[in-house]
């Protein structure tokens, strides 16, 4: 089994700069405190943020954070210095590590406002699930990060690319992709529901794991789409991302519509694989779906490294032609029937969402065809099922891709109307479609404004892991802060 953490090493002199597992290992090793740790990343907050967590974001600010809760953090952190000086090598793995949830994650008795004004004054009554189990095992939250309204969307205009303000940094989880590129936080949850955990991902050079479908329970978090939506762990390193879906996953999966729920997942790679060639054996299509994407220049440069480096792994690419296709109008009648079910209950505030959430939301009450959502879903059963019977035929391990086909782009429109999100919206061209398929995909930076993706059949997230550990930490390496950030 791989290492639980990594290597030995001195700490920076910021411990704000550790990743999870850099971070734990310090920890167990008694070179630093949780409280230290947590008191780094609440000054980087105060540092980088541009000032306080506000509701519409500045063009002057990074803005990731809708909520810090710095008294109760520095409780959690003493507790996890407690836990860890009384259980020694048996605490767990993440007990005192920082993190950020994003704003649809309950934490009982603190608020919950998907970042709109239609839920101000909203508090918790319970924690949501996930939260939970990473609550158990001694993690120390920061606050909540800012979403794109609700999660209706692709760039979290409210908050800044921490690499270059003007640009979005993604969505819907822009916040906690912001706050973990600005070096804010080494942890962070998100959502995606039709690339939510990794459009952000590819805009801010950070990384993460979309799970399984069921592979996580959904209870205590506020839906877009149930039947899509996908829970996930996101950080600066697929190796930390992995050590996170271990804990978040320690409990009973979930039944999905379209299958039963994945088997209980095994142990995760913490590290990459010492052979020279560690991808030897495995095979990698590729497909004509980025090509009919439209690719901009700097995403197929990104995309082409990425390929010479699975290459110089020892992986064997190989060129097949996709087995079938995402019907738009399927994925538009899953979104719109499902975010109905939730919004209804706001219809009388309504006038307080912002006006591209409130075109979504108004598209989703107009939407009453029960046979299109009932054949929706049949036609993703029959789509999961040619693309799982495509990997087992051509013999296939993994897909490579592009996350996204273009590179961040000017933010500050997201929001009003003629902007809703959904089919058409160029940032979901190539993400969507894993959703609907509920498979589990692992996105990694190639650079800080590009992604790049690799796609497992459901329940092969052990397998997923490893590869992309191996491409991230042997060849394509994390985005490095500028030295004047």
């Amino acid at each position: 089994m791989a290492a639980r953490s990594r290597p030995s090493c001195d700490p920076p002199s910021d411990p704000a700069e550790l990743g999870v597992l850099e971070a734990a290992a310090a920890l167990a090793e008694r070179r630093l405190s949780a409280l230290e740790l947590t008191e780094a990343c609440l000054r980087r907050i105060e540092e980088r943020n541009g000032g306080p967590p506000s509701f519409d974001g500045a063009a002057d600010a990074i803005n990731a954070w809708v909520r810090v809760y710095p008294e109760l953090a520095l409780e959690q952190a003493r507790a996890a210095d407690d836990r860890r000086a009384a259980e020694g090598e048996a605490a767990p793995l993440l007990c005192g590590i920082p993190v950020g949830l994003k704003d649809l994650y309950a934490v009982a008795g603190l608020p919950l406002t998907a970042s709109s004004r239609v839920l101000e004054g909203n508090v918790a009554a319970r924690d949501a699930a996930v939260w939970a189990r990473l609550r158990d095992a001694g993690m120390v939250l920061l606050g909540h990060t800012h979403t794109h309204e609700f999660a209706a969307g692709g760039t979290t205009d409210q908050v800044g690319n921490p690499w270059a303000l003007e640009l979005t940094a993604g969505g819907s989880s822009g916040g906690s992709a912001a706050a973990l590129a600005a070096r804010m936080v080494p942890a962070a949850l998100g959502s995606d529901t039709c690339g939510s955990l990794r459009i952000p991902s590819a805009c801010c050079g950070t990384a993460t794991i979309k799970p399984t479908h069921g592979r996580l329970p959904l209870a205590g978090i506020i839906p877009l789409a149930p039947s899509l939506d996908h829970p996930g762990p996101m950080a600066r390193t697929v190796a930390d991302c992995a050590a996170l879906l271990e804990a978040m996953a320690a409990g009973e999966q979930e039944t999905t519509p379209l299958s039963p729920p994945p088997a209980p997942l095994a142990a995760l790679p913490h590290a990459p694989r010492a052979a020279p060639r560690p991808l030897a054996g495995v095979r990698i299509a590729l497909t004509e779906r980025p090509e009919r994407a439209g690719l901009e220049p700097a995403v197929a440069e990104g995309f082409e490294r990425a390929q010479r480096a699975c290459e110089q792994l020892g992986a064997e690419l190989i060129e097949r032609p996709a087995p079938a296709a995402l019907d738009w109008n399927d994925l538009a009648a899953v979104l719109r029937a499902e975010a109905w079910h939730y919004h209804r209950r706001h219809a009388e505030r309504h006038a307080l969402y912002r006006p591209a959430i409130a075109e979504y939301v108004e598209a989703a009450a107009a939407f009453a065809d029960v046979q299109a959502y009932v054949g929706a879903q049949l036609a993703r059963a029959r789509l999961t099922r040619a693309w799982e019977r495509w990997f087992l035929e051509e013999r296939v391990d993994l897909i490579l891709e592009p996350t996204l086909p273009i590179v961040p782009y000017r933010r500050g429109a997201g929001y009003e109307r003629g902007h809703a999100g959904g089919p058409g919206d160029p940032m979901i061209a190539l993400s969507a479609l894993w959703d609907m398929t509920g498979m589990p995909v692992a996105s990694l930076p190639v650079s800080w404004q590009v992604g790049v993706s690799l796609i497992a059949p459901r329940g092969r997230e052990v397998a997923l892991a490893q590869v992309a550990i191996d491409l991230q930490e042997h060849e394509l390496g994390v985005p490095a802060w500028p030295a004047s950030g």
